[in-house]
């Protein structure tokens, strides 16, 4: 049964709890070490669809090389790219490059403090721009992604999610309770709490609920009916090109010969895993087995790890021996379930 309401007193206990063991369970990641509102930006606009063990070396060696959002809106959009290469969604780093040549020119480079006004920003929506003006201006707004929705609606007794089959008016509920929930002295540590409880204690399945700071108070204590999830799709497809960014080249013919077929790569993006025949071509046989269209480069392979490259091409070169990194697959559809 849902809950009817929660009265002051409740909702202090819960306060106190859920902050409690914020405080001492907390992962220990590098976007926590201050309240930078630039860097708190960048790493949530890198956290979305991404793995946080992904984004930990990504946010790192990004605000090493663009370490203000002036240094970052002054670089060319390759160079950018380039730091986000293996990331996935190139999309978002274009338009955080956009937003912080926007701020650059309007706010004198410097970020809007209030939620109100960072979501006039390009590619800044609801939840980033509470993330920011919480975290970092101490702005009592609540945060509302994937992990909190699951926590609030198990907490409450209501059954799927807004994207689940609740529709628009399951999630007006959850952002009022989210609302009335919040603590207005610490806003910032309790949305990250609340953002933590459902990234490593109420999972998507199997919640470990005799753990949860908030237990006693939850209506569900376990799972909660969810629609299916999409069931993954199989496609076995040629290489492809995204734009602006470098990929390797896709043949004329998509039939190899078995006894040419350097490796098979799965990518998977969103609901579909894509099966990626590589095979080698040498130089004198380029023009006739490959593909025509588009801008072709020789590059040493010295220079191409810091090319903005696909994460599909950094797999493949990785694992035959060519660049000097791990390969990375860190495009995951599952960022409001278990990531953040």
């Amino acid at each position: 049964m849902a809950k009817q309401g929660w009265d002051q007193e409740k909702t202090a206990q819960l306060r106190l709890a859920l902050l409690g063991w914020y405080a001492h369970s907390r992962r220990n990641l590098p976007w926590r070490q201050n309240k930078d509102p630039y860097a708190i930006w960048v790493s949530e606009i890198m956290l979305q669809q991404t793995r946080v063990a992904v984004v930990v070396d990504r946010y790192q060696a990004f605000l090493k090389r663009f370490p203000t959002l002036v240094s970052l809106a002054l670089a060319a959009e390759q160079e950018v790219l380039a730091l986000w290469s293996g990331l996935g969604y190139y999309r978002r780093a274009r338009m955080l490059h956009k937003a912080a040549q926007f701020v650059a020119d309007h706010y004198r480079g410097n970020l809007p403090v209030t939620a109100e006004e960072l979501r006039t920003l390009p590619g800044i929506g609801a939840y980033t721009a509470a993330a920011i003006a919480s975290i970092a201006h101490g702005q009592p707004v609540a945060v509302v992604d994937g992990n909190v929705e699951r926590v609030l609606c198990r907490l409450a007794g209501w059954e799927a999610g807004s994207r689940g089959g609740g529709g628009a008016a399951l999630r007006r509920k959850v952002e009022a309770l989210a609302g009335q929930l919040l603590d207005r002295d610490q806003p910032g540590d309790f949305n990250q709490a609340m953002m933590e409880l459902g990234a490593t204690v109420c999972l998507p399945r199997s919640p470990q609920c005799l753990v949860c700071p908030i237990a006693a108070d939850c209506a569900t204590r376990g799972e909660h009916k969810t629609a299916a999830r999409p069931k993954m799709q199989s496609r076995e497809v040629a290489l492809t090109v995204m734009p602006g960014l470098w990929e390797l080249p896709a043949l004329n013919d998509a039939a190899v010969p078995a006894d040419e077929l350097r490796m098979t790569v799965r990518h998977a993006i969103m609901h579909v895993n894509y099966y990626v025949r590589i095979r080698t071509v040498f130089e004198d046989d380029v023009e006739k087995m490959l593909a025509v269209g588009g801008e072709r480069r020789w590059v040493p392979l010295a220079l191409a790890a810091g090319m903005a490259l696909t994460g599909l091409a950094r797999k493949v070169l990785s694992r035959a021996h060519l660049l000097p990194t791990a390969p990375l697959d860190a495009i995951d559809p599952r960022r409001d379930e278990e990531v953040v």
